[in-house]
């Protein structure tokens, strides 16, 4: 599942704190988008109302990507972003990321893929060098298993060396 997060740097680290909680982290990334960048992540949004707001705010300074694992990770991220809607998100589900740290509709902090085929398109356009296809036959088996530790400086976990 590939995830981007929008925020400072001291709400940046409660929500890593929150995704560590939560998940087993595979890659993280620390960057800055271009415009261009923006606009062809979101290219499916063109034309809508919000595009110039989305691609302005994504490309306003840093973020960080992620991409994460766990039993229906999809499911499970998208029920602690919350609603989209930030409005909607701190009145009915303010325990959610969205509901505490969203400021807008379009920067409402984080995305989330919908769907696997989503996460595989969105991972290539963050991690270009990682191949979900072979993390699942070689790296998967190891992690379902438990044969990781989270790696304090790299902030992402690894197989156990033993």
């Amino acid at each position: 599942m590939s995830v981007d997060v929008k925020t400072g740097a001291s709400k940046s680290e409660a929500l890593h704190q929150k995704i560590l909680e939560n998940f087993i982290i595979i890659r993280k990334k620390d960057l800055i988008w271009r415009k261009a960048d923006s606009e062809m992540f979101y290219a499916e949004h063109t034309g809508r109302f919000f595009f110039q707001r989305l691609v302005e705010f994504m490309s306003s300074g840093p973020m960080r990507a992620y991409i994460l694992a766990r039993e229906d990770a999809i499911t499970h991220w998208r029920m602690m972003m919350g609603p989209t809607k930030v409005f909607r998100a701190r009145f009915s589900s303010p325990e959610t990321l969205r509901g505490q740290y969203g400021l807008t509709d379009t920067r409402n902090t984080t995305h989330g893929s919908d769907s696997i085929e989503s996460a595989k398109r969105e991972i290539l356009f963050f991690f270009p060098e990682f191949s979900a296809d072979e993390w699942m036959i070689r790296e998967e088996p190891r992690f379902r298993l438990g044969l990781t530790e989270y790696n304090e400086e790299s902030q992402i976990h690894t197989v156990k060396h033993t």
